[in-house]
């Protein structure tokens, strides 16, 4: 039986992730970890494993809870859904007013708000936490976006602090993001994010090896090259270890050997979702999401294989080699400016909607360590929230206008070379797109809008008059002025 009240945190679920956060906590001065899984295996097994932890170890909710000090703190760490609402029913007939229950799954941000408002009517406080790096990351500091209320953060955060990242400048990956649902929202465009990064990186390989003809080992090398500069990033970082891993089965670069079929867990999905009922456009995102959802088509892809494309293969000519795997590069980075500033658009627009106080220099700051999407350039955009909290886009800012300006003209080229040797870049076609349109003087939209008044009489607005107006198709085809509640 353990010790009543001497645990100051505890983890329910001990598979990997729940394990080695566990194992985190433990390993830093002041805490002692209470653990307990459903299965007790999983417990004893564990602290079998690791006796210098010091874990306390329960076989049941009444024995974990009696093992925390007040006010009681424990985090959840199993598969999001019922498991995770099964859970929290088992604390909260256990817990009392002033104690904390921490969600750390990848759970779905409107969960975690109706989670939040039926738990904080009983005095409890309920924090919905993103946690970001993977089963590495839970060991050795992951970053650490919790959500809840400001109460609950002051007890929580100090802990969390201590198992956090830590970026360069010394500053632990963690801070709290907002009330209710805001650390599952932000962790779930973060996600939207880490999907555009990897689809534009992967196309950039694409690119190099039809183009150039290139081993993936020789690639491997630019990739490492560009981890030198602007693009420092754990992605890029892990992309020369992935091209340089060979199949000991057969000799083949492993990238050969592997299915041409991405997955995905759904949080991708969501942030697309979420981005069209908050009206933002963030198709950089999309696009990487729905590459992955066209890999997995095998039937289709199968069926399509000798549909007809450009008459001749195409290659880069002799001695251009270097000149255009600078221009993938260049193209690399405005395109992964794009899709930040996608991001946080839908994280300002997910605040305003939802009503939380999100400080978007500090989203970037807690991903510089310890996520999957950490890399340097975060440092830019910490600093350009800095300069100013207002920016209507991270792209107009003056770096990321300047780098952009600076890449898009190899930007264009890419693109258009890769649509006339048909080599799909969706995500860095889109990106282009969409960058496009947002310094257009002018978009097409207006006659999508006179479209829609023809068929529907949904009206539209003058550009050299107030009013809201409606045509009269038919007949004299008069114009008249009226309301948007009239139609």
């Amino acid at each position: 039986m353990p010790a009543t009240g001497s645990a100051n945190i505890g983890v329910v679920g001990l598979a990997v992730m729940g394990s080695n956060l566990a194992r985190n906590l433990a390993s830093r001065e002041g805490n002692t970890v209470a653990v307990f899984n459903r299965s007790p295996e999983r417990t004893h097994t564990l602290t079998s494993e690791h006796p210098e932890a010091g874990f306390v170890p329960s076989e049941g909710y009444d024995e974990f809870v009696a093992s925390l000090a007040k006010p009681r703190t424990a985090i959840i760490m199993v598969q999001a859904g019922k498991g995770t609402d099964a859970v929290i029913s088992e604390l909260v007939q256990r817990f009392e007013p002033g104690d904390i229950i921490v969600d750390g799954g990848n759970a779905n941000f409107h969960d975690t708000i109706r989670r939040e408002k039926e738990i904080s009517s009983t005095g409890i406080h309920f924090v919905g936490m993103g946690v970001s790096g993977g089963e590495e990351g839970a060991l050795n500091g992951p970053s650490l976006m919790p959500g809840g209320t400001a109460q609950s953060y002051e007890t929580l955060g100090p802990i969390l602090q201590t198992i956090a990242a830590v970026a360069p400048d010394g500053e632990p990956c963690v801070t709290h993001v907002g009330t209710d649902g805001a650390g599952h929202f932000v962790k779930m465009v973060h996600n939207g994010i880490e999907y555009a990064d990897m689809q534009l990186i992967a196309e950039a390989y694409d690119l190099i090896r039809q183009g150039t003809g290139k081993t993936p080992a020789e690639i491997a090398d630019v990739f490492a090259e560009w981890n030198t500069g602007e693009l420092e990033s754990y992605l890029i970082e892990i992309t020369a270890e992935v091209l340089r891993q060979t199949d000991a089965a057969t000799g083949l670069p492993l990238v050969d050997v592997i299915l041409d079929e991405a997955g995905a867990k759904g949080t991708g999905a969501w942030t697309v979702q979420n981005a069209l009922d908050l009206g933002v456009p963030t198709s950089g995102i999309a696009e990487a999401v729905f590459a992955r959802s066209l890999s997995s088509k095998r039937a289709q892809r199968e069926a399509a294989a000798d549909l007809p494309g450009p008459a001749e293969a195409w290659k880069v000519a002799d001695g251009d080699a270097d000149a255009f795997i600078e221009d993938v590069r260049r193209a690399l980075y405005a395109s992964k400016i794009i899709a930040y500033s996608q991001g946080f658009d839908e994280i300002v627009a997910g605040a305003e909607q939802f009503g939380w106080d999100v400080h978007k220099g500090d989203i970037a700051k807690i991903w510089r360590a310890g996520c999957i999407i950490r890399a340097r350039f975060l440092n830019r955009i910490a600093e350009a929230y800095a300069d100013d909290p207002s920016l209507v886009a991270l792209v107009v800012a003056p770096y990321f206008r300047d780098a952009v300006a600076g890449a898009q003209d190899s930007w264009r080229r890419v693109v258009a070379i890769a649509a006339q040797a048909g080599i799909p870049t969706p995500a860095f076609s889109s990106s282009l797109a969409y960058y496009d349109g947002l310094r257009a003087e002018r978009l097409p939209a207006a006659l999508i809008q006179g479209q829609r008044d023809f068929f529907g009489a949904h009206t539209y607005k003058r550009v050299d008059r107030p009013g809201v107006f409606h045509t009269l198709w038919s007949g004299d085809r008069s114009e008249i002025e009226t309301t948007p509640s009239s139609h």
